[in-house]
Protein backbone atom coordinates (compact mmCIF):
# COMPACT_ATOMS: atom_id res chain seq x y z
CA UNK A 1 0.00 0.00 0.00
CA UNK A 2 1.54 3.31 -1.25
CA UNK A 3 0.13 4.93 1.76
CA UNK A 4 2.33 3.28 4.65
CA UNK A 5 5.43 3.84 2.36
CA UNK A 6 7.16 5.99 4.56
CA UNK A 7 4.29 5.90 6.62
CA UNK A 8 3.96 1.14 4.71
CA UNK A 9 -0.43 -0.90 1.09
CA UNK A 10 -6.81 -2.79 -4.03
CA UNK A 11 -14.99 -3.73 -11.51
CA UNK A 12 -18.69 -3.64 -12.04
CA UNK A 13 -20.21 -2.19 -14.65
CA UNK A 14 -17.44 -4.38 -16.38
CA UNK A 15 -18.87 -7.70 -14.00
CA UNK A 16 -18.39 -9.77 -16.65
CA UNK A 17 -20.86 -13.01 -17.24
CA UNK A 18 -19.96 -14.30 -20.55
CA UNK A 19 -17.69 -13.89 -23.06
CA UNK A 20 -19.61 -11.56 -24.87
CA UNK A 21 -19.37 -9.01 -22.20
CA UNK A 22 -16.37 -9.20 -22.38
CA UNK A 23 -15.49 -8.50 -26.13
CA UNK A 24 -17.34 -5.33 -25.61
CA UNK A 25 -15.61 -4.26 -22.39
CA UNK A 26 -12.36 -4.21 -24.61
CA UNK A 27 -13.57 -1.79 -27.06
CA UNK A 28 -14.20 0.93 -24.38
CA UNK A 29 -11.20 0.24 -21.99
CA UNK A 30 -7.76 1.99 -22.87
CA UNK A 31 -5.59 -0.76 -24.93
CA UNK A 32 -3.34 -1.20 -22.22
CA UNK A 33 -5.74 -2.78 -19.57
CA UNK A 34 -6.24 -6.28 -19.79
CA UNK A 35 -9.60 -7.34 -19.89
CA UNK A 36 -9.59 -11.24 -19.26
CA UNK A 37 -7.00 -11.14 -16.04
CA UNK A 38 -6.92 -9.13 -13.17
CA UNK A 39 -3.34 -7.98 -13.13
CA UNK A 40 -2.54 -6.79 -9.99
CA UNK A 41 1.44 -5.40 -9.16
CA UNK A 42 2.01 -5.67 -4.78
CA UNK A 43 4.30 -6.33 -2.56
CA UNK A 44 5.66 -10.01 -1.85
CA UNK A 45 6.53 -9.42 1.60
CA UNK A 46 4.83 -6.51 3.27
CA UNK A 47 2.13 -8.12 5.72
CA UNK A 48 -0.39 -7.75 6.79
CA UNK A 49 -1.40 -6.04 3.37
CA UNK A 50 0.45 -8.58 1.04
CA UNK A 51 3.10 -11.72 0.98
CA UNK A 52 3.67 -13.64 -2.34
CA UNK A 53 1.70 -17.17 -0.49
CA UNK A 54 -1.33 -14.27 -0.71
CA UNK A 55 -2.37 -14.09 3.04
CA UNK A 56 -2.44 -10.39 3.04
CA UNK A 57 -5.57 -8.39 3.27
CA UNK A 58 -4.72 -6.54 -0.14
CA UNK A 59 -4.34 -10.01 -0.78
CA UNK A 60 -7.90 -11.29 -0.10
CA UNK A 61 -9.54 -7.96 -1.66
CA UNK A 62 -7.71 -8.86 -4.75
CA UNK A 63 -9.39 -11.97 -4.78
CA UNK A 64 -13.04 -10.36 -4.17
CA UNK A 65 -12.73 -7.90 -6.99
CA UNK A 66 -11.27 -10.83 -9.52
CA UNK A 67 -13.84 -12.52 -8.68
CA UNK A 68 -16.10 -9.97 -9.25
CA UNK A 69 -14.90 -9.33 -12.40
CA UNK A 70 -15.15 -12.93 -13.47
CA UNK A 71 -11.54 -13.37 -14.54
CA UNK A 72 -8.67 -14.81 -13.34
CA UNK A 73 -5.79 -13.12 -10.80
CA UNK A 74 -2.24 -12.69 -11.76
CA UNK A 75 0.84 -10.65 -9.33
CA UNK A 76 3.07 -8.92 -10.72
CA UNK A 77 6.10 -8.36 -7.82
CA UNK A 78 8.28 -5.82 -6.29
CA UNK A 79 9.28 -4.60 -3.17
CA UNK A 80 7.96 -1.18 -2.11
CA UNK A 81 9.81 1.88 -2.06
CA UNK A 82 11.01 4.68 -4.13
CA UNK A 83 9.90 3.90 -8.03
CA UNK A 84 7.23 1.44 -7.04
CA UNK A 85 4.64 2.62 -9.13
CA UNK A 86 6.64 4.03 -11.58
CA UNK A 87 7.90 0.66 -12.31
CA UNK A 88 4.57 -0.85 -11.96
CA UNK A 89 1.58 0.62 -13.40
CA UNK A 90 3.97 3.03 -14.97
CA UNK A 91 5.68 0.25 -17.39
CA UNK A 92 2.10 -1.14 -17.87
CA UNK A 93 3.27 -4.51 -16.26
CA UNK A 94 0.22 -4.30 -14.22
CA UNK A 95 -3.04 -2.73 -14.00
CA UNK A 96 -4.00 -2.11 -10.57
CA UNK A 97 -2.56 -1.73 -7.13
CA UNK A 98 -4.71 -2.38 -4.43
CA UNK A 99 -3.83 0.09 -1.98
CA UNK A 100 -2.99 3.66 -2.65
CA UNK A 101 -3.65 7.34 -1.43
CA UNK A 102 -2.96 8.74 -5.01
CA UNK A 103 -0.33 10.76 -6.18
CA UNK A 104 1.36 12.33 -9.60
CA UNK A 105 1.29 9.64 -11.35
CA UNK A 106 -1.08 7.06 -10.33
CA UNK A 107 -5.16 8.01 -10.39
CA UNK A 108 -7.21 6.97 -7.37
CA UNK A 109 -10.54 5.10 -7.35
CA UNK A 110 -12.69 5.79 -4.90
CA UNK A 111 -11.89 5.30 -1.33
CA UNK A 112 -12.83 1.75 0.13
CA UNK A 113 -11.98 2.72 3.65
CA UNK A 114 -10.36 5.12 6.03
CA UNK A 115 -8.06 4.88 8.66
CA UNK A 116 -6.02 6.33 10.94
CA UNK A 117 -2.51 6.27 12.77
CA UNK A 118 -2.89 4.61 16.04
CA UNK A 119 -1.28 4.86 19.59
CA UNK A 120 0.32 1.30 20.36
CA UNK A 121 1.11 0.08 24.21
CA UNK A 122 1.65 -2.79 26.18
CA UNK A 123 -1.81 -3.36 27.39
CA UNK A 124 -2.97 -1.06 30.87
CA UNK A 125 0.51 0.36 30.55
CA UNK A 126 -1.05 3.88 29.20
CA UNK A 127 -4.64 3.27 29.71
CA UNK A 128 -7.22 6.64 29.12
CA UNK A 129 -4.28 7.94 26.86
CA UNK A 130 -5.64 9.26 23.61
CA UNK A 131 -3.40 11.98 22.11
CA UNK A 132 -0.03 12.80 21.75
CA UNK A 133 0.18 15.65 23.72
CA UNK A 134 -0.73 13.58 27.10
CA UNK A 135 1.74 14.27 29.79
CA UNK A 136 2.07 10.52 30.28
CA UNK A 137 4.06 10.47 26.87
CA UNK A 138 6.31 13.23 28.41
CA UNK A 139 9.87 11.28 28.58
CA UNK A 140 8.55 8.13 27.36
CA UNK A 141 10.64 6.13 24.71
CA UNK A 142 8.23 5.91 21.41
CA UNK A 143 9.02 4.22 18.20
CA UNK A 144 7.72 5.38 14.80
CA UNK A 145 8.88 5.47 11.38
CA UNK A 146 10.69 8.96 10.14
CA UNK A 147 8.77 11.43 7.78
CA UNK A 148 5.31 10.17 8.85
CA UNK A 149 2.62 12.52 10.32
CA UNK A 150 3.29 11.38 13.45
CA UNK A 151 6.70 12.84 13.55
CA UNK A 152 5.83 16.45 12.58
CA UNK A 153 3.68 16.35 15.38
CA UNK A 154 5.75 15.30 17.93
CA UNK A 155 8.11 17.80 17.03
CA UNK A 156 5.89 20.95 17.39
CA UNK A 157 5.32 19.00 20.62
CA UNK A 158 8.75 19.22 21.50
CA UNK A 159 9.19 15.46 21.95
CA UNK A 160 11.66 14.79 19.47
CA UNK A 161 13.96 14.42 21.94
CA UNK A 162 12.11 11.03 23.27
CA UNK A 163 11.45 9.48 19.91
CA UNK A 164 13.39 6.46 17.89
CA UNK A 165 12.84 7.37 14.35
CA UNK A 166 13.00 3.61 12.57
CA UNK A 167 13.89 4.62 8.69
CA UNK A 168 11.76 3.21 6.16
CA UNK A 169 12.95 0.25 3.51
CA UNK A 170 16.40 0.40 5.61
CA UNK A 171 16.50 -3.01 5.44
CA UNK A 172 19.59 -5.27 4.36
CA UNK A 173 19.68 -8.92 3.03
CA UNK A 174 20.28 -9.78 6.47
CA UNK A 175 17.21 -8.46 7.65
CA UNK A 176 15.66 -9.48 10.85
CA UNK A 177 12.00 -8.65 10.23
CA UNK A 178 10.19 -8.13 7.43
CA UNK A 179 8.97 -4.82 7.34
CA UNK A 180 10.05 -1.82 9.60
CA UNK A 181 6.92 -1.70 11.31
CA UNK A 182 7.34 -5.34 12.39
CA UNK A 183 10.53 -4.36 13.77
CA UNK A 184 9.28 -1.29 15.53
CA UNK A 185 6.51 -3.74 17.69
CA UNK A 186 8.95 -6.32 18.30
CA UNK A 187 11.09 -3.33 20.08
CA UNK A 188 7.79 -2.48 21.57
CA UNK A 189 6.97 -6.30 22.86
CA UNK A 190 10.73 -6.83 23.81
CA UNK A 191 10.30 -3.29 25.86
CA UNK A 192 12.55 -1.23 24.18
CA UNK A 193 10.11 1.25 23.44
CA UNK A 194 7.37 2.42 25.82
CA UNK A 195 5.26 3.54 23.04
CA UNK A 196 4.79 3.00 19.63
CA UNK A 197 3.10 5.04 16.79
CA UNK A 198 2.25 3.36 13.59
CA UNK A 199 -0.01 3.85 11.00
CA UNK A 200 -3.70 1.61 12.25
CA UNK A 201 -3.61 -1.16 9.02
CA UNK A 202 0.10 -2.61 10.06
CA UNK A 203 -0.40 -1.92 13.56
CA UNK A 204 -3.78 -4.24 14.72
CA UNK A 205 -2.47 -6.99 12.62
CA UNK A 206 0.95 -6.72 13.94
CA UNK A 207 0.17 -6.20 17.94
CA UNK A 208 -1.94 -9.24 17.83
CA UNK A 209 1.02 -11.40 16.02
CA UNK A 210 3.36 -9.76 18.72
CA UNK A 211 2.93 -12.15 21.45
CA UNK A 212 2.75 -9.57 24.08
CA UNK A 213 -1.00 -8.10 24.77
CA UNK A 214 -1.12 -4.50 23.38
CA UNK A 215 -4.10 -2.09 23.19
CA UNK A 216 -3.98 -0.42 19.16
CA UNK A 217 -5.35 3.52 20.23
CA UNK A 218 -6.45 5.19 17.10
CA UNK A 219 -5.24 9.10 17.02
CA UNK A 220 -8.16 10.53 16.14
CA UNK A 221 -7.98 13.86 18.59
CA UNK A 222 -5.21 15.58 16.80
CA UNK A 223 -5.29 18.63 14.82
CA UNK A 224 -6.33 18.46 11.34
CA UNK A 225 -2.36 19.46 10.26
CA UNK A 226 -1.14 17.03 10.13
CA UNK A 227 -3.75 14.60 9.09
CA UNK A 228 -3.58 11.46 10.58
CA UNK A 229 -6.27 10.08 9.28
CA UNK A 230 -6.41 9.08 5.61
CA UNK A 231 -8.97 7.60 3.07
CA UNK A 232 -7.19 4.53 0.91
CA UNK A 233 -8.05 4.03 -2.64
CA UNK A 234 -7.37 1.65 -5.43
CA UNK A 235 -4.83 2.96 -8.30
CA UNK A 236 -4.86 2.69 -12.11
CA UNK A 237 -3.23 4.95 -14.21
CA UNK A 238 -3.75 8.46 -15.61
CA UNK A 239 -6.46 8.56 -18.15
CA UNK A 240 -8.02 5.47 -17.65
CA UNK A 241 -11.21 6.75 -16.53
CA UNK A 242 -13.47 3.89 -17.78
CA UNK A 243 -11.43 1.58 -16.03
CA UNK A 244 -11.72 3.16 -12.59
CA UNK A 245 -15.58 3.52 -13.46
CA UNK A 246 -15.40 -0.04 -13.41
CA UNK A 247 -13.47 -0.51 -10.08
CA UNK A 248 -15.59 1.90 -8.53
CA UNK A 249 -18.74 -0.33 -9.37
CA UNK A 250 -17.46 -3.18 -7.81
CA UNK A 251 -15.82 -1.24 -4.70
CA UNK A 252 -19.67 -0.19 -3.97
CA UNK A 253 -21.15 -3.77 -5.18
CA UNK A 254 -18.47 -6.06 -2.42
CA UNK A 255 -18.19 -3.04 -0.10
CA UNK A 256 -19.92 -5.53 2.61
CA UNK A 257 -17.23 -8.64 2.08
CA UNK A 258 -14.28 -6.02 1.51
CA UNK A 259 -14.80 -4.58 4.96
CA UNK A 260 -15.22 -8.27 6.02
CA UNK A 261 -11.72 -8.79 5.68
CA UNK A 262 -10.25 -5.49 7.09
CA UNK A 263 -11.79 -6.14 10.12
CA UNK A 264 -10.42 -9.74 10.14
CA UNK A 265 -7.07 -8.24 10.04
CA UNK A 266 -8.17 -5.56 12.96
CA UNK A 267 -7.71 -2.80 10.49
CA UNK A 268 -8.82 0.27 12.57
CA UNK A 269 -11.67 1.70 10.13
CA UNK A 270 -13.15 5.20 10.63
CA UNK A 271 -16.64 6.97 9.26
CA UNK A 272 -16.09 8.65 5.95
CA UNK A 273 -16.04 12.01 7.13
CA UNK A 274 -15.85 12.09 10.94
CA UNK A 275 -13.18 11.02 12.98
CA UNK A 276 -15.07 8.22 15.10
CA UNK A 277 -14.76 4.14 14.56
CA UNK A 278 -17.19 2.94 11.62
CA UNK A 279 -19.83 1.15 12.60
CA UNK A 280 -20.07 -2.11 11.40
CA UNK A 281 -22.38 -3.19 8.82
CA UNK A 282 -23.72 -6.02 10.61
CA UNK A 283 -25.06 -3.73 13.28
Amino acid sequence: MIIRASLNAALGALLLVSVGARSALAQHLPDLVTTDVLRVCSDPGNMPFSERKGGGFENKIAEIIADELKVKLRYYWLTQGPGFVRNTLGTGLCDLIIGTSGGDIIQPTNPYYRSAYTLVTRRGEFAGVTTLDDPKLKGKQIGLIAGTPPANRLGELGMINDTHSYTAYAFGPDRKFQTVAAEIIADLAAKKLDVAILWGPSAGWLAKQSGVEMDVTPLLKEPDRPPMAFRVSMGVRLNENDWKRSLNTALRKRKTDIEKVLRDFQVPLLEEEENKPLQSSNE
